[in-house]
């Protein structure tokens, strides 16, 4: 007999996973190219050259014990030079390699800061529509998971967000670009939130963190400059992967940052350090430490992306749907015609169209679209989108 919790996580399942496995499914009795799989935020994009060329070069002339362990926090010049590149563009200034913990991609980066910081029963705040495992990351170390809506813009909600913290309330996880809205959240909305957070730290006599998941930071359409959330609040932690940037989702690389004004900055990173150990991940993958660290300003050719993004959202317009245009992310996140996110699914999968119900990102009445994808990929997605009208 397996956990019930797991049990429970097993029955439920994430709706991108699932929708995922039908479409292999439906790919392999119809042929993969006639299904339209816009299910799963896995980049088809290569990573940028240098990426490929830093990897080779590190393979062919591998320094001294390349594939050994490394400390638990990263190897030092890699926290360096990820402290370094956040100090000189502004994210998290005043930052030192002893701010960073280099991580298995963000999802590592999300739980080993849970882990840290969480005591059983204490409560963290999510705001819908979220990255669909957060209230999974949460139950992971004892926590309980408050969900508070957005409002119809997808912007954070400062009053609705106040009354949902209390006495337990230990963490907020914000995810900016978010996935699967594409929002990105103003610079004065971040202060005020953490300005808020701060205060219900106060008010509860221990700090009440922020963490800042940003993975699609890169990832962006607006010329409005990008704010890290984790640079407002002294109790800032931001967790990255380069998953998305250089699109290496397979590779799970990424690292968490601890805001410098963090008066507990130290304890927090060895707590971090101790955490990355503790959930089996030991260190962050050694190869791709060396990788990243030498191709930090790279970012993957965003021009298909924002050609498939317009494709899509003339379509959805011409089609009748109803869609913010995203900020960033490769998603696009429009009302379900009609508001049953299920039975619109099922619909579009008999156009061997896949799309995932915006109910798993604890926002029903939406679809996602992840625009990710190949070029043919998209062409049969416009042409089998159903009218939101009625056909």
């Amino acid at each position: 007999m397996i956990a019930r919790e797991i049990r429970r996580l097993l029955d439920d399942g994430s709706a991108i996973r699932r929708m995922w496995t039908l479409g292999r499914k439906l790919k392999a009795a119809h042929g993969a190219e006639n299904v339209a799989d816009l299910t799963l935020g896995n980049p088809v994009l290569p990573p940028p050259p240098k990426v490929l060329e830093t990897l080779g070069e590190i393979v062919a002339h591998p320094p001294p014990g390349l594939h050994r362990y490394t400390p638990n926090a990263g190897l030092p010049e890699v926290r360096e030079r990820i402290a370094a590149h956040l100090h000189g563009t502004g994210l998290l200034p005043g930052a030192e390699g002893g701010h960073v913990v280099v991580t298995g991609g963000a999802s590592a980066a999300v739980n080993v800061a849970l882990r840290a910081v969480l005591d059983p029963g204490d409560e963290v705040v999510l705001l819908a529509p979220w990255f669909p495992d957060y209230p999974a990351h949460v139950m992971n170390h004892g926590g309980v998971p408050v969900p508070v809506s957005t409002g119809e813009d997808f912007l954070p909600d400062l009053e609705a967000l106040y009354l949902a913290m209390g006495r337990k309330t230990r963490a907020v996880i914000v995810n900016h670009p978010n996935n699967p809205s594409g929002r990105q959240y103003p610079a004065g909305l971040l202060r005020k939130l953490a300005d808020l957070l701060a205060e219900r730290g106060r008010e509860n006599g221990r700090p009440v963190y922020l963490i800042s998941d940003e993975p699609y930071r890169e990832i962006r359409y607006t010329a409005d400059r990008f704010e890290s959330p984790a640079r407002f609040h002294e109790h800032g932690l931001m967790a990255y992967s380069f998953s998305k940037s250089l699109s290496l989702a397979g590779e799970r690389i990424g690292y968490l940052a601890v805001q410098p004004a963090c008066p507990d900055a130290d304890e927090l990173v060895r707590a971090l350090s101790l955490a990355n150990r503790i959930l089996g991940f030991t260190n962050a993958p050694a190869l791709w430490q060396h990788v990243v660290a030498r191709c930090l300003g790279e970012v993957v050719d965003l021009a298909p992306y924002r050609s498939h993004r317009s494709r899509l959202l003339e379509a959805l317009a011409g089609k009748g749907y109803e869609v913010l245009p995203p900020e960033g992310t490769f998603y696009l996140f429009p009302r379900t015609p009609g508001g049953d996110d299920e039975a619109f699914v099922r619909r579009a999968m008999e156009r061997l169209l896949l799309l995932v119900p915006g109910g798993t990102f604890g926002r029903p009445g939406h679809l996602r679209l992840a625009f990710c994808t190949d070029e043919h990929t998209v062409d049969l997605a416009v042409e089998r989108l159903p009218d939101a009208r009625g056909d």
